[in-house]
């Protein structure tokens, strides 16, 4: 009897009296709401206090894709930094633009606050996680998507929506600094005659036709890039504005060198022959200097193709020979191939001297050509006639107008193709956004209600409960 007794109360001790705990879970309500409210009190309290020396998180998202990105490079090769965003004169100018304080304090605290950081999908680091497992090595990845992020104390003097348009006008700033750089024409382009505001009018020719060989030399690199090409503001192609420029060259820029030539006009004829024998100088040091250049180049050539015959031969002579040992790499081939590396690399750089030396050679001629002209002038001492220098003015005022508009037609129509081109090179993904004080606050708070809940819900279950009179 007693047996049965005590195998029945050591089952009673181990079972969970669930009714037992039901009652005092009732019995602790008053303590476990009192505890929750006390730790959301103490919570918000925390946060208010601690709240003014917190950074607040203004965030957005940037997209890149531009030609070479994917290499790390811009457009023009050069090597893609994620700093550039965040330069200082991308952070003054944007700070300037708004109204901010721009000092060198604030840009300093601006840019130390920034941060750039690349968005990585789940799916990349899945897969290259398994080329990792397999023994593979996987290639470099370089992010298209970045999170650009502004972290400054709350005690900083903007407000969020201040701090949202900062970021968005970083982004901008950065934007027309691509644009100037990729988009627009360079700064030098269509400048001739601002060069020649004190140049004597001899220095038309050699500046005005080095400037036809440019715009030549560019429009035929656009035209085979943009074949399809046509502008919505000039309404002209690459091709249309190819002809253009032929027919400025024939027709105005012909006109106005014609008469400089015909009639020897110069300011000073005796200045522009000195000036003319120390380019003819110049010019002969270059021409002796690439033919130098050009002489190396193809000695190394012939005895480059010299052994490349005997390395041909030694190849021919052991491959006729029969092999029972496994394959292995010939050195007569190796010699070979570098050898017909070496010829082909040293044909580029004799085919590249040699056509450097034939340009120096005719800017010799034809600057040999206009100083004898100019020679025969000084000699026969024949005075320049007043018409012939106001017709000459006429036709140069008519050049520098058709120039003007043929200038303006190529800036058009490039600009329009390269927005087509870089329309999307950088572009915000994600509308800029701030961290909300309140958000911060709610969350706060609903930890520090649960850590109440919790200690009160555990008291209870314990059976523990706290009395007003423990209190008091």
């Amino acid at each position: 009897m007693n047996e049965s007794a005590s195998t029945y109360s050591n089952n009673d001790d181990d079972s969970t009296d669930f009714a037992e705990l039901c009652n005092r879970l009732k019995r602790g309500i008053p303590q476990i709401v009192g505890l929750a409210s006390l730790g959301l009190a103490v919570a918000a309290i925390i946060f208010f206090a601690t709240g003014q020396f917190q950074n607040v998180t203004t965030s957005t998202r940037i997209v890149f894709s531009f030609p070479g990105f994917e290499r790390g490079e811009y457009p023009d090769k050069s090597k893609f930094q994620l700093d550039d965003l965040r330069s200082p004169e991308i952070v003054a100018e944007a700070l300037k633009r708004k109204g901010f304080d721009a000092t060198q304090e604030a840009q300093s605290k601006v840019r130390a606050a920034l941060s750039i950081e690349g968005i990585i999908p789940d799916t990349i680091i899945k897969e290259r996680d398994k080329l990792r497992l397999n023994g593979q090595t996987p290639r470099p990845y370089v992010p298209d998507e970045y999170t650009l992020t502004l972290s400054l104390s709350r005690q900083f003097p903007l407000t969020s929506r201040q701090r949202e348009l900062l970021i968005n006008e970083i982004v901008s700033v950065y934007q027309e600094k691509f644009t100037r750089t990729y988009v627009a024409l360079p700064l030098n382009f269509g400048k001739a005659f601002e060069s020649l505001n004190e140049a004597d009018y001899f220095d038309y020719e050699l500046v005005l036709n080095q400037e036809s060989q440019n715009i030549t030399s560019f429009l035929t690199q656009l035209s085979d890039s943009g074949r399809a090409f046509r502008s919505s503001r000039s309404n002209l192609s690459f091709s249309d504005l190819s002809k253009q420029n032929q027919l400025f060259v024939q027709i105005h820029l012909n006109e106005t060198l014609g008469l400089i030539r015909q009639n020897g006009l110069s300011k000073d004829r005796q200045v522009a022959l000195l000036k003319m024998d120390y380019y003819l100088k110049t010019l002969g040091d270059e021409e002796n200097k690439a033919m130098e250049e050009e002489k190396v180049v193809q000695n190394l050539l012939k005895q480059t193709q010299e052994r490349m015959q005997n390395y041909v031969l030694g190849v021919k002579s052991q491959a006729s020979q029969q092999r029972s040992d496994s394959l292995v790499i010939d050195q007569g081939l190796v010699d070979s191939l570098l050898a017909n590396d070496a010829n082909n690399f040293l044909v580029r750089k004799a085919l590249d001297a040699s056509l450097k030396t034939r340009q120096i050679q005719s800017e010799k001629a034809i600057l040999q050509a206009q100083r004898n002209t100019m020679e025969t002038f000084i000699k026969s001492d024949a005075a320049q006639k007043t018409e012939v220098i106001a017709q000459f003015q006429k036709s140069l005022e008519n050049l520098k107008v058709v120039y003007g508009n043929l200038i303006n037609n190529i800036r058009l129509t490039y600009e329009d193709y390269q927005r087509q081109q870089y329309g999307d090179a950088i572009r915000m993904s994600m509308q800029t956004k701030t961290d909300s004080f309140y958000r911060g606050l709610a969350m706060a708070g609903i930890a520090g209600l649960g850590i109440g809940m919790a200690a009160g819900l555990g008291l209870s279950l314990v059976g523990h409960s706290i009395d007003r009179r423990q209190l008091t």
